[in-house]
């Protein structure tokens, strides 16, 4: 046989190999449970050809509210690695943690090598927060209505429990923390599953270069709003801010799972006047009648976004697809 059909019948070997059906290895791939599905997209994308990893939180469910069922409480007890984002967003998964995943690998990845988090804004109007040595926040505003005595400052609710000093949750809304969370979960599937590392290295190389070329093209979508400014319902969005220069100034609610008090919408309204917002964005979670109530009289328009990506399909495209998707809603209501 020459040398070039050597050549050719190894390169056939290897992307045969490359391209065994998930079903060949299904039984000894590693048992993976993701929370979030952005963050079981990325963990899907460097599994490919090896494994699946289940997603906790479907549909348009939310992380803040979620109750597990048994199914998946049984998931997390047989799982060998499990991927969340930290107890501030998946509150639910703090005790199951302790009691049912004590044999797996547990990935905080808040707390990821390369990870870099944003501390959470103040107010409903996103001033910013400094902390003392005697900075004691209250942890408990049961009711936005409260306001009165506590303004409208991002104090910890019943459900997000957002303490400032643990950072804003909604990491993987920066493309550049999806790197990182991508070659952190690689690294862990490795140590955990060296016979398949090769395969993890791959889809990673693959993985950063498409996370790269999304976000310049993303980048392009806005660059000609990326002065305008804008009112979100909750506060999730300053990763994504960060990362492309976007200008929001403000948002509707403390917590996505409660209606915001009268004295906050008065302040938003008041917000979206003083600061020219061009848009209010609602989420597709929750009724839209709260924002077309305050944009009534203020000229600005209305759009969705999603962090969670609810009407996206789970899998290795849905973390690209998670961040186009809120690119071209604010760009489309932005530049009207």
């Amino acid at each position: 046989m020459s040398k070039s059909r050597m050549l050719l019948a190894g390169a056939f070997v290897a992307a045969a190999q490359f391209a065994l059906p998930a079903a060949a290895w299904a039984a000894d791939a590693p048992k993976v449970v993701a929370s979030i599905k952005p963050i079981h997209s990325i963990a899907a994308a460097i599994m490919q050809g090896v494994g699946e990893p289940e997603l906790l939180v479907k549909g348009a469910a939310s992380p803040h509210t979620y109750s597990l069922r048994p199914s998946e409480a049984k998931a997390l007890q047989n799982a060998d690695l499990v991927i969340y984002v930290s107890p501030e967003l998946e509150g639910f998964l703090e005790k199951p943690l302790t009691s049912l995943s004590t044999n797996a690998k547990v990935m905080e990845l808040a707390e990821a090598t390369g990870v870099k988090t944003l501390e959470m804004r103040e107010g409903g109007a996103f001033e910013p927060h400094h902390h003392g040595d005697d900075d004691d926040h209250d942890d408990g505003d049961h009711d936005e209505d409260h306001d009165h005595d506590h303004a409208d400052a991002d104090h910890d609710h019943d459900h997000e429990h957002h303490h400032h000093d643990e950072g804003d949750p909604h990491i993987w809304l920066s493309p550049e923390n999806g790197k990182a969370i991508a070659t952190d979960i690689a690294d862990q599937l490795a140590e955990i599953d060296p016979d398949h590392a090769d395969f993890y290295r791959a889809n990673l190389k693959s993985l950063l270069g498409k996370i790269d070329a999304t976000k310049d093209d993303l980048a392009s979508r806005v660059s000609t709003v990326k002065d305008k400014p804008f009112i979100v319902f909750h506060d999730a969005y300053q990763y994504l801010e960060h990362s492309f220069g976007l200008q929001a100034v403000g948002s509707i609610t403390i917590s996505p799972d409660r209606k915001p008090g009268a004295k906050r919408l008065h302040d938003i309204e008041s917000k979206i006047t003083s600061s020219g917002a061009a848009c209010v964005f609602a989420e597709p979670q929750f009724k839209p009648a709260i924002v077309q109530s305050i944009v009534a009289d203020t000229g600005a328009r209305t759009g969705t976004l999603d962090p969670l990506g609810a009407n996206i399909d789970a899998g290795p495209n849905a973390y690209l697809d998670i961040l186009s998707q809120n690119i071209d809603s604010l760009a489309s209501c932005l530049k009207g």
